[in-house]
């Protein structure tokens, strides 16, 4: 019985192996392959979904760069447009101070040459009236010298001796 036993251990032994050897063969032929075609393809595709990834986080920081830049355009540009609109109205305003001055100036002219007509045809006037006073006393004067003979006989001999004197 020890022969059949060790017979037996050995034959189950022996197509154990055989049984392992072919179960190998199978599985390398219809298992490994596809499972390590399955886990290449899952590399693969992991590296990809990397490669992927990376594109976009490198796009996503390309895309925040220009943002930023046009960001800093944006800025940069109503920068200048605010510094232009101060010096219109920097502009304007002077204009319009130089406008007011000069029409100030021009009024303030006019009105010097307003009141320089007025003096000298003030000045015409009291020196016409003056002139018709002067005439006025002067008449009165002369009348009242000739008004008395006696005075006008004095006045023609002291004329006469003023001039014999000469």
């Amino acid at each position: 019985m020890e022969k059949l036993v060790n017979d037996f251990s050995f034959g189950l032994f022996f197509w154990q192996i055989i049984l392992f050897v072919l179960l190998l063969l199978l599985l390398r032929k219809f298992a490994w392959k596809p499972i390590l075609n399955a886990v290449n393809d899952r590399e693969e595709g992991i590296k990809d979904a990397l490669a992927a990834a990376e594109n976009a986080k490198k796009e996503m920081q390309n895309v925040t760069a220009d943002s930023e830049k046009l960001l800093k355009e944006a800025r940069a540009e109503r920068e200048a447009m605010l510094k232009e609109a101060r010096e219109i109205k920097d502009k304007m305003i002077a204009e319009s101070k130089d406008q007011a001055k000069a029409e100030g100036d021009k009024m303030i002219k006019q009105a010097q040459a307003a009141i320089e007509s007025e003096k000298k045809a003030a000045v015409a006037d009291i020196k016409n009236q003056v002139a018709e006073l002067s005439v006025d006393i002067a008449e009165k004067i002369i009348k009242e010298q000739l008004a008395n003979k006696d005075k006008q006989l004095k006045l023609v001999d002291d004329m006469l001796g003023d001039i014999k004197l000469n």
